[in-house]
């Protein structure tokens, strides 16, 4: 009875930050710090930061690790797969409604699906500013990130990607290895340090396995489970990032085109919850609804097996200066990789003339300056973009 009563107060928790959390990852750590820490009392600030400092440190959704860590202190494995659900299952619902419209629909060519695309810029540049001032505050991380940027877009594959991130981590690690560390804390999980080795084991195994047997499988969903699933488990600093990774996976193999990945890029923006759930729109025009299920558990497994594996251990990896400093290189080729994407594939596909400019620019100012919830601006740019495209 104990625990079904924990899972209800999970369930409805959770669902209600997937229904009212806009604002990209950084508001939603705030809504759950509302919600968890001060309204619940679940757990307190310092355990919860630390959680937080966890899942920056992995790749993948931070947000929705965050919520599958909490689910997991509070009711074991069940309840992190409940705390997922509710956080990713409203988006989930919403995009995949959208990739429905858009494919009956037919056209990437009316006004308010041009603005969607124009808010993308709006939405990646405002999240490249907030992502440069934390990640690289100082010149040598700068310049990691400029030189990211730069072969990110000489190499646009992605496994240019993987090298980039994994070679900026060499440089952080010989830059910043003597830097302090803090201090460890215990974090009371159920999971035993087995659960957490079996985790890592799987997580490798997929990840390494999957794309080796492809070649053998004619699948479609098979091909989707690899591409998501690979993505999800390399991807640093949030969804703005997964939009390069994704457009080069699913755009020039001619699963969908340029038109219908930013399109629903824009439209990730009006929705609640993690931007990841953009897997479920991708995978409901590449496969109707079977490819949107199985993109979206790929996309989010590699970040479940991650929380796992890495809970029972952390309290020791956090002190050690090689994983901190590696990662400080890492963060910085983030920022560098957001800012390839700011240009290619999210202005070049969205401004087409200097109206699009023009309506990027306020919905740019509207974002940072003003203030406004992200879904708000979402709503004014397409409005605009229709305005344009039937005015002028």
């Amino acid at each position: 009875m104990e625990n079904s009563k924990k899972y209800k107060e999970i369930i409805t928790a959770s669902t209600k930050l997937g229904l009212t959390s806009f604002g990209g990852p950084t508001a939603h750590l705030g809504y759950f710090r509302e919600e968890y820490v001060n309204k619940r009392k679940w757990l307190d600030d310092k355990l919860y930061a630390d959680l937080v400092a966890l899942c920056q440190f992995l790749p993948g959704p931070a947000s929705s690790q965050v919520g599958i860590a909490i689910g997991l202190l509070r009711g074991g494995l069940l309840g992190g797969i409940l705390s997922w659900i509710g956080f990713t299952l409203p988006s989930v619902l919403l995009l995949m409604g959208f990739a429905w419209l858009i494919t009956t629909v037919g056209s990437f060519d009316s006004g308010w699906l041009s603005g969607l695309k124009i808010v993308a810029v709006a939405v990646v540049a405002h999240a490249l500013l907030g992502m440069g001032k934390s990640l690289t505050p100082d010149r040598p991380r700068i310049t990691i990130a400029f030189l990211a940027a730069a072969l990110t877009l000489l190499i646009p594959t992605a496994l240019g990607q993987i090298f980039i991130i994994v070679g900026s981590g060499i440089i952080g690690y010989f830059m910043y290895k003597k830097d302090k560390t803090p201090d460890s804390i215990h974090i009371p999980i159920k999971i035993g340090k087995r659960a957490g080795i079996v985790a890592w084991i799987l997580f490798f195994a997929l990840l390494v396995l999957t794309p080796l047997f492809r070649p053998f499988f004619s699948s479609t969903l098979y091909s989707i489970f690899d591409i998501f699933y690979r993505i999800g488990s390399i991807v640093f600093g949030g969804g703005h990032v997964v939009l390069p990774m994704l457009e080069r996976e699913v755009v020039p193999s001619g699963w969908m085109s340029a038109d219908a990945f930013i399109t629903g890029y824009g439209a990730a923006q009006a929705v609640p919850g993690p931007l990841f759930t953009l897997a479920s729109y991708l995978g409901q025009i590449m496969a109707d609804v079977p490819g949107a299920i199985i993109a979206t558990i790929a996309m989010f497994l590699p970040s479940f097996l991650l929380v796992i594996g890495t809970l029972p251990f952390w309290s020791v990896i956090r002190t050690k200066s090689a994983v901190q400093a590696s990662l400080k290189g890492v963060n910085a080729a983030v920022v560098g990789i957001l800012l390839a994407a700011l240009y290619d594939p999210v202005f070049v596909s969205a401004i087409q003339d200097h109206y699009d400019f023009i309506i990027a620019l306020i919905a740019f100012g509207l974002l940072s300056y003003y203030k406004l919830a992200p879904w708000i601006v979402v709503v004014i740019t397409a409005v605009l973009g229709a305005a344009v495209h039937y005015l002028i």
